[in-house]
């Protein structure tokens, strides 16, 4: 029995910037600071790679001294309607009414709130009474492959039913004002909002692409490489410079093995649905695959046009792919990153 993502659909957030509209808020932000300093962070963001990013919060709000729960509180009462936004969409496309739903899984890594996302969804779209719930909260970038991982082994064991996945993030209320870490700035200036809910579905009849294989992969002794330390002031972002060589080093384990256990190369795959976790780590990948002949101009895209979204991002890479409707036969390879520190592959074939 065959699992298949039957659909894919993002939302964004209503406020937007192009970078170099929040370049004045970054430089108010910073006018106490070392001259030189302010001009290397100004750089940065020129040079992230992300031309415009959404977010939950009007830059005003973003760089005002709010605290922990005003900010969390926002970040509760927006996320909540992007992903119901994100999954009303995902079930239009997929001709599919909330009641054909067996299962929600959903992902957030930038805010907390008890209960989760997935029973106000629940509530708000009328879904079924028992249906299954799944809310994964601490797998960060890495998050939206697992959710499909984990919804698809639900599927495999259960035939004739569906599920949903549903990644929202909202990084701009993690920022921390009074923080001048490079790490936080690195943070500032790739992340944006934004949420995007999949459809899967184990009926023979449904279309997609199929799910052939899946796996995690983990690095020992890196769990202080990514992440967040949860201060008075909020979730504070880990994010360790070695990130981009750690994944280098790593990254022929992550992927031959993979597929020569699918009796597959890298010759085989048509598509590459790569995590867009920064310029250094797309740069790093991109130099990896290049010598193989092969590109992910749609992972750098989706950098530019939203930043990274954490865990929803590479879903938007993947809605690209889908929205093309590749030839029968074709192939794709999803790839995350995450805290742990972890990737997660999956192997697509439409």
């Amino acid at each position: 029995m065959a699992v298949k993502i039957a659909a894919v659909a993002k939302q964004l957030p209503k406020y937007y910037k192009e970078t170099k509209e929040i370049i004045p808020f970054v430089k108010l932000w910073m006018q106490d600071q070392e001259s030189r300093f302010q001009r290397k962070v100004i750089k940065l963001f020129e040079g992230a790679g992300v031309d415009k990013r959404y977010s939950i919060m009007d830059p005003v709000e973003v760089f005002t001294a709010t605290s922990f729960e005003q900010k969390n509180n926002i970040y509760k009462r927006e996320v909540i309607q992007l992903a119901e936004q994100s999954l009303k969409k995902s079930l239009q496309k997929a001709n599919l009414k909330p009641t054909d739903i067996d299962y929600i899984i959903t992902v957030s890594c930038t805010g907390i709130m008890i209960p989760s996302v997935d029973a106000y969804l629940i509530n708000s779209l009328g879904m079924k009474k028992d249906i299954v719930r799944l809310p994964v909260t601490e797998m960060g970038c890495a998050a939206g492959v697992s959710g499909i991982i984990y919804a698809k082994n639900f599927l495999k064991a259960n035939p004739n039913k569906r599920a949903a996945v549903v990644a929202v993030e909202a990084p701009t209320a993690t920022f921390q004002l009074n923080d001048f870490s490079m790490t936080n700035i690195v943070s500032a200036a790739i992340f944006g909002d934004g949420a995007s809910a999949v459809i899967l579905s184990s009926f023979d009849d449904d279309k997609g692409p199929t799910i052939i294989d899946e796996e995690m992969y983990h690095f020992f002794d890196a769990t202080h490489m990514m992440g967040f330390n949860l201060v008075n002031s909020g979730l504070q972002m880990i994010l360790d410079k070695e990130v981009p060589q750690k994944i280098a080093d790593h990254f022929p384990a992550i992927i031959h093995p993979f597929l020569a256990q699918n009796k597959l190369t890298i010759v085989d795959i048509n598509h590459l649905i790569f995590h867009p976790g920064g310029k250094k780590i797309v740069q790093t990948v991109e130099d990896l695959f290049g010598k193989l002949g092969k590109n992910i101009n749609d992972t750098k895209e989706v950098l530019r046009l939203y930043g990274n979204m954490s865990s929803a991002t590479v879903l938007y890479v993947l809605e690209r792919f889908m929205d093309r409707n590749p030839t029968k036969g074709e192939r794709g390879i999803m790839l995350t990153f995450g805290p742990g520190f972890s990737a997660q592959r999956i192997l697509l074939e439409w």
